[in-house]
């Protein structure tokens, strides 16, 4: 199968410095990330600068009791960050992309010439953002979050309207941190199905285990927020990886890419050597020559040289030809 795409989501982990940013980048490629991906959007152009109750965090979050427009504030990276980070990524060998938040962002990241647009789960109800960054003709990433099931062919629609058709989709649970039981993991297969796009999923638990049971999904992507060091703190590290952590990640869902196989009942070489080891029909006394086969004289034991254990009914009764010791593989030479 192909190889699972990995990003690893800078996000708001960059504790207000730019030389923090660079080495998460490094640390991303050293963790065996695919890409790295930031946020582009200033507090101004997510939200407005107001202390109204509607603008206070009151979700049941760590982030509760904060207004709006100083969490994204706090959160945003620089966009005159942007270009040394991603000139770092192709040095590296690693793609960098963003998710825009506006459309004054996507015109932004156009001019840097990002390789694809991830759409935010809260943004997947923003079509004309969706229609404006697909046009773009890159391959659009979009997480379902808050979504139902009208917000994604709608978020769809919108893509293939402007003749985007290189949509993943990625199944994601809007919450911070999330808990596994409620990943519903086997929605990506029937998201895929579904919608006849690619998917997979944008991970906000505090494990590798989600995201490493999603390649058996079918998942062609997968988004887990990175930290180049926890002590660092930020509105997102509480449910983000560290080097370490991402790297055991990465290298799960490559071992678990190996074990999903091809659907394949043929015997190899290795098969048939263990099948040595399958049970057979051998002789478990001595038995002399005209005497009759019996459950007494002949077991279904292992090795597997002698005769398959399905003839175990059709032997029994059966007279030998000739005297055949304790441990005879049995085979059909040996009576009448």
């Amino acid at each position: 199968m192909n190889s699972t795409y990995i990003i690893a989501e800078l996000s708001a982990n960059h504790g207000g410095s730019l030389e923090i940013a660079l080495e998460t980048v490094r640390a991303a490629k050293r963790a065996g990330a695919d890409a790295i991906k930031l946020q582009t959007y200033t507090a101004d152009t997510i939200t407005i600068d107001s202390k109204l109750p509607d603008f206070k965090i009151n979700q049941g979050t760590s982030w509760d009791g904060r207004y709006l427009y100083d969490l994204y504030k706090e959160a945003s990276l620089p966009w005159e960050w942007h270009k040394p980070i991603m000139e770092l990524s192709n040095e590296l060998g690693i793609d960098c992309f963003s998710s825009p938040f506006d459309f004054s962002a996507v015109d932004f990241l156009e001019e840097l010439n990002v390789p694809a647009y991830k759409i935010a789960s809260f943004e997947i109800t923003d079509i004309p953002l969706i229609k404006y960054a697909a046009s773009k003709g890159k391959p659009m990433i979009i997480s379902t979050g808050i979504a139902d099931i009208q917000d994604i062919e709608l978020a769809i629609s919108a893509c293939r309207e402007v003749g985007n058709h290189d949509i993943t989709i990625l199944k994601c649970t809007s919450a911070y941190p999330a808990m596994p039981e409620d990943a519903d993991l086997i929605m990506i297969k029937d998201i895929r199905q579904r919608f006849n796009v690619k998917a997979g999923l944008s991970d906000h638990t505090t494990g590798i285990v989600v995201p490493v049971v999603s390649v058996a999904m079918g998942a062609t992507v997968i988004e887990k927020h990175f930290i180049l060091n926890k002590d660092i703190g930020g509105p997102d590290s509480h449910f983000s990886l560290d080097e370490r952590e991402f790297k055991e990640m990465v290298e799960a869902v490559r071992i678990a890419e190996k074990s999903i196989g091809e659907v394949d009942y043929s015997i190899d070489d290795k098969k048939r050597q263990s099948r040595e080891f399958s049970r057979s029909l051998y002789v478990v006394q001595d038995i002399k020559k005209g005497e009759i086969l019996t459950s007494d004289n002949v077991k279904s034991i292992r090795p597997g040289f002698g005769l398959h254990p399905k003839y175990y009914y059709n032997i029994l009764g059966k007279k030998v030809t000739n005297s055949l010791s304790k441990g005879t593989a049995l085979s059909w030479e040996y009576f009448e």
